[in-house]
C-alpha cells in the first residue's frame, strides 16, 4: 500500500522563454514525482510513453522513484512558450500518447491517487470512479479543459465534469481553469460550485499572486513565497500540489499544507527543471519568507 500514486504521462517538452530554449522531460508525472523524491513518503508513478523516450523512466528510477510504465505508440510532446511575465504561457501539442486504462492500475493500491491528465481523453470518468473505490482521488483539472486545434492548445469546458467530480476528493485548478470549469468570475463562488459538485478540498492557484483553498465552508488564503530570482515557472503547479498532498498525508491541516506547498513552489522557481529539494529546505525557505 503506497501513500501516494500519481497517474499521468511523462512528456517531451520544449520550453521557450525570454532567456533560453530548453528541451526536457515534463508533465505532471515528471514534476510531481521528482518533487516527492526526497520527501518521506511511499510513492509510485503510473505512466505511459513511447520506447524512444523510455530513458526518462530510467532517469526517475535513478532518483529512487518507483515507476509502473506501460508502452505507448507516442510520447506527449508539448511546446511551452512563456512571456516576460512567467504567469503567461502559450502551448502547442505536437504528439499525443495513448489514454490510460484500468488494467494499468489494477495491481496498484494507494491511500491517495493524484491524477495529472494533460489532455481531455487521457483519463476516463470510469477510471476515476475505479480509483475512488481504492483510495482518495486528487485531480489536476487542466487536461480536461484543453482542446487541441491545429496543434495549438485552447481553453474549453469539460462536458463530463459533474459526473466525474463526485468521485474527486481534492481538485487543483488555477484561476483561469476554475472560471472555465464553473463560469464564475470570483474564486470563492467558483470554489463553492465545485464543492457543490462533491469535491471536498478545492485548491486554486494564481501564480505569483498566491493561492486559496476552499473546504468545509471555509476559505483559506495562502500567500505566495517568492525568491529574489525567478528562473523557471514550469512545473510550479505540480510542485505545489505535490507539497500539499504530502503534508496532508502527514496529518497537516489545510493552512499548514497550503503554506508548505506555496513555499515548495516558490523555491522551485529559482532554477530550471523539477524541484528536488528536501523538507528541511522548504521549511527554511518558508520561515525566511514569512
Amino acid at each position: 500500500m503506497y501513500d501516494i500514486c500519481c497517474i499521468g504521462h511523462i512528456t517531451s517538452d520544449k520550453v521557450v522563454n525570454a532567456n533560453h530554449v530548453i528541451h526536457m522531460a515534463g508533465g505532471t508525472a515528471w514534476y510531481f514525482s521528482i518533487a516527492l523524491s526526497k520527501l518521506d513518503v511511499s510513492y509510485i508513478l503510473a505512466t505511459s510513453l513511447a520506447e524512444a523516450e523510455m530513458h526518462y523512466v530510467e532517469d526517475l528510477r535513478k532518483k529512487g522513484i518507483e515507476v509502473n510504465v506501460h508502452p505507448s505508440a507516442h510520447t506527449v510532446f508539448f511546446e511551452n512558450i512563456y512571456a516576460q511575465n512567467q504567469d503567461e504561457r502559450t502551448q502547442n501539442v505536437w504528439a499525443k500518447a495513448d489514454p490510460f486504462g484500468t488494467d494499468q492500475i489494477q495491481a496498484i493500491n494507494a491511500k491517495m491517487f493524484h491524477l495529472g491528465p494533460l489532455l481531455a481523453d487521457d483519463i476516463s470518468t470510469e477510471l476515476i470512479k475505479t480509483l475512488a473505490a481504492k483510495g482518495k482521488v486528487s485531480l489536476d483539472v487542466q487536461g480536461y479543459l484543453r482542446k487541441v486545434e491545429n496543434n495549438k492548445v485552447y481553453p474549453t469546458d469539460w462536458p463530463g465534469k459533474i459526473e466525474a467530480l463526485q468521485y474527486v476528493d481534492i481538485l487543483k485548478a488555477d484561476e483561469a481553469e476554475l472560471r472555465a470549469l464553473t463560469g464564475e468570475r470570483l474564486v470563492i463562488e467558483g470554489a463553492k460550485v465545485v464543492a457543490d459538485w462533491g469535491v471536498k478540498e478545492v485548491v486554486v492557484t494564481n501564480g505569483s499572486q498566491g493561492s486559496a483553498i476552499y473546504s468545509g465552508g471555509v476559505f483559506y488564503n495562502i500567500p505566495a513565497y517568492r525568491p529574489n530570482i525567478i528562473a523557471d515557472a514550469t512545473g510550479c503547479g505540480d510542485t505545489y500540489i505535490a507539497g500539499y498532498l504530502y503534508r496532508r498525508s502527514k496529518g497537516a491541516d489545510i493552512q499548514q499544507a497550503g503554506e508548505f506547498a506555496a513555499a515548495m513552489a516558490g523555491l522551485k522557481t529559482m532554477s530550471p527543471g523539477a524541484f528536488s529539494g528536501t523538507e528541511d529546505e522548504v521549511m527554511r525557505f518558508l520561515t525566511d519568507h514569512k
